[in-house]
């Protein structure tokens, strides 16, 4: 952690940095807690490119992060990634992070952690639901780490939604707004940003996202909901499963903008309750 610290130009000393790569696997011993703060202050330090390579030279980087060690070597479609392999493009993505917090942090570092285990050649190199495999891998290591429930919870969201992105300008009104307003979104917004400077360069949903963000505002994407399910009780929904996927249908159609008041809700509910019937 000391090196990643240092000013530019400064390094171990030979003797120092052959006994960290020989003790390396000792570092397994080390309790969650102390890895977790120590990757912590690597990752939003002043130089976490700097870190991470040196993790990765000395061998620790396979011992506390396994997976992510893994990713070296694992090539990607030179289309997209000319800058390299998956763990040259995630180490390459911490240039474009400014003083990122710990779960953005750990969202940087894990959002590509399922490429290595979803890795095709067929036409092109591809990671088939790289998304899905990420997100359980990196649940898991979030809780072996020890990161609070709420950290976890925001990691994972980096990792889940990193690649929808690429669809936000062929987004439903509806789905944009959802995608838009998911918690802490100026995270995902910091990350798809980092993500595409540390690959292709192009940066146009990210733009397209921030503008929409800026121009709907939180009145349009958290809309006070126009019924409840005690409303739809009411004018005769049961309680049960039908009853929650007629609240989303209603909300889905709010942030489409099809109905606008309660009044219309509540006219939609009831057409779709004569129809169940």
């Amino acid at each position: 952690m000391f090196a990643s610290v240092w000013p530019a130009g400064i390094e171990i000393e030979a003797e120092t940095r052959a006994a960290v790569e020989e003790l390396a696997p000792l570092a397994r011993r080390v309790a969650a807690e102390r890895t977790r703060d120590e990757l912590i202050r690597i990752l939003t330090g002043p130089d976490p490119e700097r870190g991470l390579r040196l993790l990765h030279a000395t061998g620790l980087l396979r011992v506390l992060l396994p997976a992510v060690a893994a990713m070296d070597g694992v090539e990607q479609p030179p289309e997209f990634h000319p800058e390299g392999d998956v763990l040259e493009h995630t180490i390459l993505l911490f240039r474009h992070l400014e003083s990122p917090s710990a779960e953005l942090a750990f969202g940087a570092l894990l959002h590509d952690i399922g490429k290595p285990p979803t890795f095709q050649r067929t036409d092109r190199i591809r990671f088939p639901e790289h998304c899905r495999v990420g997100t359980e891998m990196a649940d898991r290591i979030c809780r072996e780490l020890r990161l609070s429930n709420d950290a976890r919870t925001h990691v994972i969201a980096l990792v889940a939604n990193h690649m929808k992105f690429k669809d936000v300008t062929r987004m439903r009104v509806s789905t944009l707004k959802r995608f838009l307003g998911l918690p802490r979104f100026e995270d995902h917004l910091a990350l798809h940003r980092a993500d595409c400077l540390a690959s292709h360069g192009l940066l146009d949903h990210w733009e397209y996202a921030r503008d929409k963000l800026a121009e709907l505002g939180e009145e349009q994407i958290h809309p006070p909901r126009l019924v409840t399910g005690g409303d739809l009780m009411e004018i005769g929904w049961s309680e049960g499963p039908d009853l929650g996927r007629e609240l989303r249908r209603i909300e889905e159609m709010q942030l489409d903008g099809i109905i606008r008041t309660r009044e219309e809700a509540l006219a939609r509910a009831r057409e779709d309750l004569a129809q169940t019937n």
